[in-house]
């Protein structure tokens, strides 16, 4: 199956809970049991040695195994219960209390994860409903051993999942899910120029997403560099570096969105490093990163979304001026768009340690709000006048899944270079041809997926680089000095 039939076939599970579950609950059970069939399917092949060498510690009296046990399992988690979906369904009667001794088996960081799932409460109202055996079943009859699903389609299907739950939810109106080929772009635009210094032998680069949801921009930055980007067995572009060694930082808020974030990190990197850096909270007012500058930053923050939960802690920062965060200035309550641009930038390396480079994607309200006294004014000053925006992107409309706003990619740098200093590039990339059904740096798709009836193909992001590269005033750019 491909990743859509594996969505499908996992949001199908709703057939089966709609009486008991109501629509925007539906994640509640097909979220933690994906991930948990995931799991078992990843520790499938060292299960068996995982448990051997639990027993073989336990009879030298030894207390502390983690280390060990991560090593047998050949990952960073590891479980030690007795029990996998084939022996949970063997013992239909105690399905409920099997299934949570299988959870707890779970080393002590996976388990810290699953506990955001809070899967407890739902295991007991799927057992009292008479379910659990049959969704266990479906999820068992689900193959997601990575022989089968490898981790880019895993974490597809993950933002897959995400993105419907929120729609079902409609609770997030300014959370919007990104889309893949804008993704690619974005990351296309960060990396921009600095394929030399990616390529230089025994190099070390720090990716961080402020807001990352299930962690998509970050491993698709790291792909961009060490994996290329291929599609059906075929080579569309080299990687940059296969040996570059990218380390990856995020926050999230959502505990569910952590929490696969966090797994699905967990089952990528056999060292669990990356997944140890994706903190969870709220960024603005506990910066669980503080202190850290990165190499590259990316980040689609929410649209038009209030910052009042976090607004002491905010306020508090901006009187500290160039000592905090958000010194430069404050938006509107009403949109904190502006305040995770000024929070990337508090995280740039400084130009002598080597700079760095931003990829943010935002609406039209951090451009054209506020008027010449206003805190966003303030803020696009600050920007310009240190010399920080190196290209701003207008993007089609219709190409998120859950609304069809335009928007917009700020490239911010602190380390341009030379014939770029002191000017901003500007490409309109949002020309669309609605009787052909293409634009220069767009295409409509075959078939509408929510709001997002329009894509950005490799070839047309290739465009919109070589633009770019160009740096020259044209139909669709314009160097602004």
């Amino acid at each position: 199956m491909n990743h859509g039939e594996i969505v499908s076939f996992l949001w199908a599970v709703a057939d089966l809970i709609r009486d008991t579950f109501r629509r925007g609950q539906y994640q509640d059970v097909i979220l933690p049991l994906t991930v948990l069939r995931r799991l078992d399917c990843v520790l499938a092949d060292t299960k068996d040695r995982v448990l051997k060498r639990q027993a073989e510690l336990k009879g030298r009296g030894l207390e502390d195994m983690d280390a060990q046990l991560r090593r047998a399992s050949g990952f960073a988690f590891y479980n030690t219960s007795r029990y996998d979906f084939d022996k949970l369904l063997a013992d239909a009667p105690h399905l409920a209390a099997n299934l949570r001794n299988f959870i707890a088996g779970f080393s002590p960081n996976m388990r810290e994860v699953l506990e955001r799932f809070d899967f407890d409460n739902t295991i007991s109202k799927l057992d009292e409903a008479g379910l659990l055996f049959q969704v266990v079943e479906r999820f068992k009859k689900l193959d997601l051993h990575p022989d089968k699903v490898d981790n880019p389609t895993m974490g597809t299907i993950f933002e897959e999942l995400l993105r419907k739950f929120n729609e079902a939810l409609n609770e997030n109106p300014g959370e919007h899910f990104t889309p893949r080929d804008v993704v690619h772009l974005m990351v296309d635009l960060m990396l921009v120029g600095d394929e030399a210094r990616i390529r230089r032998k025994g190099v070390v680069s720090t990716v961080y997403d402020p807001c990352c949801g299930s962690g998509g921009m970050l491993m698709i930055t790291k792909e961009h560099i060490t994996l290329g980007l291929g599609k059906n067995g075929d080579v569309l572009r080299p990687a940059l570096n296969p040996n570059a060694e990218i380390h990856l930082f995020g926050q999230e808020v959502n505990p569910e969105t952590w929490a696969v974030s966090k797994s699905d990190l967990f089952m990528k990197d056999p060292t669990g490093r990356d997944a140890d850096n994706i903190a969870f909270g709220s960024t603005l007012s506990r910066d669980r990163h503080a202190g850290r500058a990165f190499d590259y930053l990316i980040a689609n923050p929410p649209y038009g979304k209030d910052w009042k939960r976090d607004e002491d802690t905010v306020r508090a920062e901006h009187e500290k001026g160039a000592a905090g965060r958000f010194g430069p200035g404050l938006p509107r309550i009403s949109d904190g768009q502006l305040l995770f641009l000024l929070h990337l930038l508090a995280h740039a390396k400084s130009p002598k340690e080597g700079g760095s480079r931003i990829a943010i994607i935002m609406n039209g309200s951090p451009l054209f709000t506020g008027d010449a006294t206003s805190g966003e004014s303030e803020i696009r000053r600050y920007i310009l006048e240190n010399d920080l925006l190196e290209a701003l992107i207008a993007l089609p409309e219709q190409l998120f899944y859950n609304t069809g706003i335009a928007t917009y990619i700020w490239v911010v740098t602190n380390r341009k270079a030379v014939e770029r200093k002191g000017k901003v590039q500007l490409i309109d990339a949002s020309h669309f041809d609605q009787e052909v059904k293409r634009g220069l740096f767009s295409v409509q798709m075959r078939k509408s997926l929510g709001d997002k009836r329009r894509e950005i193909p490799l070839d047309k992001a290739q465009d919109v680089l070589r633009v770019l590269a160009s740096f020259r005033d044209g139909e669709t750019r314009t160097v602004a000095k």
